[in-house]
């Protein structure tokens, strides 16, 4: 070989060594750094490795930042922490696109689009103990959680907090609410994050059961607005074996950091692998109303397992419930006595002659019920125990099978039955939910034997387990446990006073709405800002589906004559619209039937308007001060539009392109009179019928506090005959 010959050689061989260390070079980075765009690439996620081997995440969004980098890790009890010292051992990354249909919902079919991103992380510090962190970037947001693979070196742990942070970047718009082991019932606040610090007293006012968090928190799913326009809302989705999450706020980095739910003991889970947490959810968009018409949540949990859903249906319902609360006109409690046990003889008791939950009342209600075309009536007071059931931390307050002396059970489910209706049961706990427990399959034996199918289930008070609170792994499960149970008895489940929705109606689809949040009955107890109801979609309704129980009619309760000058702080067509813009498929007409029979023609909207739906438009919104949505009903050419403001008047911009093209169409408008205020004339109202079709443009006048609804129907030749085209 000559020297020319020697020479090429030598430069091949280098060239090739090369071309390897730079792609060791190349791959090595390529660990230590990963994005991922959405499928429309207006999302960016970048992952990476900071000094110490510590996870770290940022997000934008149309190159915004929403998320600056920001750590993510969980400490634990009596062991190494996943906080550092990893090293990135695997990635993989995957794309999803596919439609599935809820049993029930706000559209038909949903699109589950994404791609993804798995991080594996091993710590050789630990014998390369290993987790995962696995991202799913949709077009409108990002969710992600951390794995915990079953493996030699990893079997049982305690968690001691998770320290997910979102490094938000600015000083955000916030609708907020305080972080709360015990309770959701709050009124929100709107204000910058670094103004929660000093409006947190005012804010944290004292409701039944209470834990405040010690820590400055507030709850999630926590709304945000950027100064650069920007709509981000953090919460989660499949919570499961889980505590539900806080977010920790540092005002002055404008930074969020979450916060478990503890037990008694401090601890914040126990977990077991094969295991996961839940998803952390980003939402973001340049527009308010993509927020609202999100589908990430739902799309994070599992599909159901149920092999049969047919027994799961919508339910428009009326319910002995209202009256409880204007002013004492009824009560829950049979008798006068206090302390009583439930082993007591309850037909000894004294009748205090106020007692709701009578067979005649009752019946009273089926007919309401039957001649409006309700398909069920809730009965709260029906058994026993309700002499002593709050305050007092008792493990035995219900058995939730025995009734009242005035009550009737196969009566009263006699009557219902020969008239087409269905009765709700009611289950509140007292917050004993071990007592509930034990008795559960019995009480859903009592449910099938009796004829219902569906139960509203209630826990107020401190929870028993005591040391457990409402928002805690324990109870997490308990609420699951009994959504299951339901199951295998085809029972619907109705929460209220659980843990805050994360989604879990998609996997439990019996599940058909909670509460879990201030909700109507706090119009009779101090009043729900006018501006309340227009934050809750972007809030609380971001997890699932809420039983609001909307419908007053009366909205000034001085009307009742005790003496009361509490008052509903909405327009009575509000109230029309919340049919619309408060999703549920468990809706309630919750005022006093009498009420209704004052008010025949705006009475008609809710006895016409569906509670299912095969799509939803969701026309425009600013979380705070206004939401309109139209909805196409499940199955019928039906289309309902509703719309609301906070205390300020203002005028919407309706739209109809959503109809089918070349057909017109008959809509009726409910609206505020000009002269009504939801302070001052708030049950004046007109009632309009007009013809519609793809084409036609509405402006609709809103008064203060007040909203418009629209029914939308397929007219004959006659009935479309003499109405005014718009």
């Amino acid at each position: 070989m000559n020297f020319q010959s020697q020479k090429i050689l030598f430069q091949i061989r280098l060239d090739r060594k090369i071309a390897v260390l730079f792609f060791v070079f190349l791959s090595v980075f390529s660990l230590q750094a990963q994005e991922i765009t959405s499928p429309d690439k207006n999302l960016s996620l970048k992952f990476e490795l900071k000094e110490g081997g510590i996870p770290s995440y940022q997000l934008s969004y149309k190159q915004k930042p929403v998320i600056k980098p920001s750590s993510l890790g969980l400490e634990i009890q009596n062991g190494t922490s996943f906080m550092d010292g990893f090293s990135i051992t695997n990635t993989a990354q995957s794309s999803v696109d596919e439609n599935w249909n809820p049993v029930l919902g706000e559209e038909k079919t949903i699109r589950n689009h994404y791609n993804e991103l798995v991080i594996t992380l091993a710590q050789a510090k630990n014998n390369n103990r290993y987790i995962r962190i696995r991202f799913r970037l949709f077009n409108d947001g990002l969710g992600f959680r951390y794995e915990f693979p079953k493996q030699n070196e990893l079997s049982y742990f305690v968690i001691k907090e998770e320290r997910s942070e979102f490094n938000l970047n600015g000083n955000h718009k916030i609708f907020w609410i305080p972080g709360d082991y015990d309770t959701n019932e709050y009124a929100y606040t709107t204000s910058k994050i670094s103004e929660i610090p000093s409006l947190m007293k005012k804010a944290t006012i004292e409701i039944n059961a209470q834990q405040p968090i010690a820590a400055l928190s507030v709850q999630t799913p926590s709304m945000m607005k950027s100064d650069d326009g920007l709509y981000i809302n953090i919460h989660e989705a499949g919570l499961i074996n889980y505590p539900a999450m806080y977010l920790e706020v540092d005002s002055v980095n404008n930074k969020m950091i979450s916060h478990l739910a503890p037990d008694v003991l401090g601890a914040k889970g126990y977990m077991q692998t094969d295991a996961q947490t839940p998803w952390r959810t980003i939402v973001v968009s340049d527009k308010a109303t993509d927020i609202l018409a999100s589908k990430l949540i739902l799309n994070l949990n599992e599909p159901t397992s149920y092999k049969d859903v047919s027994w799961i249906k919508p339910v428009k319902y009326i319910g002995i419930w209202w009256e409880y609360f204007v002013a004492g006109r009824s009560t829950w409690a049979f008798g006068k006595e206090n302390n009583v046990k439930i082993t007591d003889d309850f037909t000894k008791l004294t009748p205090n002659r106020k007692h709701g939950a009578t067979t005649e009342r009752a019946k009273e209600y089926i007919d309401f019920a039957a001649k409006n075309g309700f398909d069920a009536i809730l009965i709260e007071g029906w058994n026993i125990g309700w002499e002593d059931w709050i305050g007092n931390w008792k493990e035995e307050v219900f058995d939730f099978v025995t009734a009242y002396p005035d009550f009737d059970v196969k009566a009263v489910h006699a009557y219902a039955a020969s008239k087409g209706v269905k009765i709700i049961m009611h289950h509140e706990t007292s917050g004993s939910a071990t007592n509930y427990e034990r008795r559960l399959d019995r009480a859903f034996q009592f449910m099938n034997d009796n004829g219902y199918d569906a139960v509203k289930t209630g826990y107020v008070g401190k929870i028993i387990p005591r040391g457990e609170h409402h928002d805690g792994q324990w109870m997490v499960n308990h609420y699951i446990n009994v959504a299951k149970r339901a199951a295998d008895y085809k029972i619907m489940i109705n929460s209220h006073e659980a843990v805050r929705p994360t989604g879990l109606n998609r996997t439990f689809p019996n599940w058909i709405a909670q509460e879990s949040a201030r909700g109507t009955e706090f119009e009779s107890m101090g009043g729900l800002a006018p501006d309340h109801t227009t934050i809750l979609p972007f809030t609380r309704l971001m997890g699932g589906p809420m039983d609001y129980t909307p419908g007053i009619f009366q909205t000034d309760l001085s009307y009742y004559g005790t003496g009361s000058t509490q008052r509903v702080n909405t327009t009575l067509v509000k109230q029309l619209a919340y049919y619309v813009t408060m999703y549920s498929p468990l809706q309630m007409a919750a005022d006093i039937p009498g009420n209704y029979e004052r008010f025949p023609d705006a009475f008609q909207f809710i006895k016409d308007v569906a509670v299912d739906w095969d799509n939803s438009y969701i026309l425009e919104a600013e979380p705070g001060d206004y939401i309109t949505i139209a909805r196409k009903a499940k199955g019928r050419n039906e289309w309902f539009i509703g719309g609301i403001t906070d205390e300020n008047a203002r005028t919407s911009n309706i739209s109809f392109d959503y109809l089918p093209e070349g057909k017109n169409f008959i809509a009726t408008i409910y609206a505020d009179a000009k002269d009504a205020n939801w302070n001052q004339n708030p049950q004046k109202y007109t009632v309009t019928k007009v013809i519609v079709n793809a084409k036609t443009k509405l402006k609709q006048y809103l008064a203060p506090g007040g909203g418009f609804a629209i029914s939308i129907k397929e007219g004959t030749a006659s009935e479309l005959k003499g109405l005014k085209k718009l």
